[in-house]
């Protein structure tokens, strides 16, 4: 099971902190859409020469063809390797934030998906590009736009999903499916497990045809001042995801449906303090991964281990680097010191 951490800095800021995480013994680095752009960064990490991904870059607002260029570049840029990562993001974001159209998601991403690799094959192969769909689009392709085939092969185009249409559309189609953080044991257990061995086999797909990426929210603090604080910054953001209708079957897994429209009504009055007080201690161990770096490795290998490829690291507060090595050198230990740049687990 490969590591993997968030790289989240400003923009002059990223080439100092890809390599203090570079130093902690990770194997792979991500960014996502949040104050900064996800792609800049990764761009500036390439020198590290962990393997790279987004996660996720929102789909809809970038034209396919636009995402082909940034997955192609950086699979060339990067020595560790690139993967394209892809999301809807939700319908208020994207008609409100990104000022873009929202449609049919799982159908516009199945397209997205299509008209991405279809341009790919034009580089690579050399077919003409006659991707043709509901929602997007791609007949042209000129020598003077054409950057030819990379060296080291097309990136792998990975999708993030909960739900189960598009969970189903990622085990499928793409490359990868970055399962959703905001989960808990039971919920990972009991929902998320089995819906991949449906999946693939409703595809008609091998385990081995789709890397996955296991995900999970720390608060790992050293001393007792730091998890507190950490706490506090993972309670804000079960919260916030709590508020949100695609992340609800989380909250009923762990018997707290209710919880939801109260969160929901509070999130549309922008009463974030008062969202996360609603996340009391019981809520936050159930989808927070919590404690010193031992526990936490502990609980993610219990988790994961021998079901996923990938282990992302999220901490919304932040984790100090020496937390976050002691977690994956308690996780190597756990793994019993593998590191398998395959992506096996």
């Amino acid at each position: 099971m490969l590591i993997d951490t968030l790289l989240m800095a400003r923009p002059d800021q990223v080439r100092a902190r890809a390599r203090a995480l570079a130093a902690t013994g990770v194997d792979g680095l991500f960014a996502f859409e949040g104050p900064h752009d996800v792609f800049l960064p990764l761009t500036l990490a390439a020198e590290t020469g962990l393997f790279l991904y987004s996660n996720i870059a929102v789909a809809f607002p970038r034209s396919p063809m636009h995402l082909a260029h940034t997955g192609w570049d950086l699979q060339a840029l990067a020595p560790g390797g690139f993967a394209l990562g892809l999301g809807t993001q939700v319908r208020a974001h994207i008609e409100r934030r990104y000022g873009a159209t929202w449609s049919q998601p799982a159908a516009r991403m199945e397209e997205w998906i299509g008209a991405i690799r279809a341009v790919w094959d034009t580089w690579e192969h050399k077919v003409p590009l006659d991707f043709r769909g509901q929602h997007t689009r791609h007949t042209l392709m000129t020598p003077a736009f054409d950057p030819g085939p990379l060296t080291r092969g097309r990136p792998d185009l990975w999708l993030g999903a909960l739900g189960p249409r598009m969970t189903a559309l990622a085990l499928s189609q793409a490359d990868g499916w970055l399962i959703h953080p905001f989960t808990s044991d039971r919920h990972t257990s009991e929902i998320t497990l089995p819906r991949i061995s449906a999946g693939l086999a409703t595809a008609g797909r091998d385990r081995t045809d789709v890397t996955l990426v296991g995900q999970a929210i720390l608060a790992c603090g050293i001393d007792a001042d730091a998890q507190r604080a950490a706490d506090e910054d993972a309670r804000w953001l079960v919260g916030f995801y709590g508020s949100t209708p695609a992340y609800e079957p989380v909250l009923a897994t762990e018997g707290r449906a209710a919880l939801h429209p109260e969160l929901r009504r509070l999130s549309r009055e922008e009463r974030w303090d008062e969202m996360a007080a609603l996340v009391d201690d019981d809520l936050l161990d159930e989808v927070v991964v919590r404690g010193d770096p031992d526990q936490v490795a502990r609980r993610l290998h219990a988790r994961f281990a021998g079901h996923v490829d990938r282990l992302a690291i999220y901490a919304p507060g932040g984790i100090a680097d020496e937390a976050l090595a002691a977690v994956v050198s308690s996780l190597r230990a756990l793994d019993g010191g593998a590191r398998d740049a395959t992506g096996e687990p």
